[in-house]
């Protein structure tokens, strides 16, 4: 009798980790969820602690051995020597290697089955990427906040929290985000409660914003879709549409040197977006829809109508690429039975 061999996936971010145990066919056998599991972000002791809870609950008590395990993890986390994690996973029944993958290439995975086309990701951070026989062929921003991550939740937060700023002294105009703030903030606005000249508010909005980390301002962001009337959040909403058009069609363009580059806003960009399928992922694309259909109308204003799938996160991708890369086929039918049976183990 053959034994159908099944392999390990996880998809493991900053927050929060994912791994499932899939078979040759893509039938999805065990899933599970930990802490979060990049190296990078968490520190690798902890980082391994979440990665090895989430696949040894994925697999359960069924003793299954593992053929391959693959790890799908954003930044500096791509370059770790397998062996650090192949040690670990050794333990939970590994009788083959470790492969490290693009958390990009994952989320691109999960919305499609194919080895070429587009991938734009704007959570926390924005990234965008053009893929080519399965493989990253050109990544646009993904810099971190100091640098970019234009139109990223950090971007969006703290373009609220500078809007409100400038709003109560005057600087901008009035707009919904100042309620929406304030009350987030714990902080209550008295127009004639004034210190050293400036309103008490905006004082303690001061205090309280720069007490955070930068990147915290991310928590911000949800703010400019619930005030969808505001005329200053529609235009935060506008501006962060531009900047992840414009970072997608950099990435489709290959950057300044590639053949044919026009910026990254030349019609041509857009048309081989649109050529191919195309991928989107990250809270502000997924939960803020606004972006997502102001990013498409820009592309097509580009010359390049597109229709985007949505993802959640990388583990079906993670699933795709563990079974790619070990040589298994991954067709319609297979990515299909991914995607079920992963549904059907998280909503039990």
């Amino acid at each position: 009798m053959i034994t159908m061999p099944n392999y390990l996936a996880i998809d493991a971010g900053g927050t929060s980790t994912r791994a499932v145990l899939v078979d040759a066919s893509g039938e999805c056998l065990g899933y599970a969820t930990a802490g979060g599991g990049n190296p990078v972000s968490r520190g690798f002791g902890p980082a391994l602690e979440a990665l090895t809870e989430a696949s040894g609950k994925a697999l359960g008590d069924t003793g299954r051995p593992i053929s391959q395990a693959l790890l799908a993890m954003a930044g500096a986390s791509l370059e770790l020597p397998t062996q650090l994690f192949r040690d670990a996973f050794v333990t939970l029944g590994l009788t083959g290697n470790v492969m490290i993958e693009s958390d990009l290439l994952a989320a691109f995975y999960s919305g499609t089955f194919h080895d070429d086309g587009h991938a734009l990701i704007a959570g926390t951070g924005a990234v965008g990427a053009r893929i080519e026989a399965g493989q990253l062929a050109s990544v646009a921003d993904g810099t971190g906040w100091l640098l970019g991550d234009s139109g990223s939740g950090f971007w969006i937060g703290r373009e609220v929290a500078q809007a409100v700023g400038a709003a109560l002294d005057g600087r901008g105009p009035a707009t919904a985000l100042t309620g929406l703030l304030l009350a987030e903030l714990g902080i209550v606005l008295d127009p004639l409660d004034r210190t050293q000249g400036r309103l008490r508010a905006q004082q303690q909005l001061i205090l309280k914003v720069y007490e955070r980390s930068a990147i915290e301002l991310s928590r911000f962001a949800p703010m400019v879709f619930a005030a969808p009337g505001d005329a200053v959040a529609q235009d935060i909403v506008a501006r962060a549409a531009e900047a992840l058009a414009g970072t997608l069609l950099a990435a489709a363009s290959g950057g300044p040197g590639a053949t044919g580059n026009q910026g990254g806003r030349g019609a041509g960009s857009a048309a081989g977006v649109a050529a191919g399928p195309l991928v989107f992922g990250g809270s502000v694309l997924t939960k803020g829809r606004a972006v997502a259909t102001a990013v498409t109308d820009r592309l097509a204003a580009a010359g390049g109508a597109v229709a985007p799938v949505l993802v959640d996160d990388g583990t079906v991708g993670a699933a795709v690429m563990v079974l790619k890369r070990s040589g298994e086929a991954v067709d319609a039918t297979v990515f299909g039975r991914i995607k079920a049976s992963l549904a059907a183990l998280r909503d039990g």
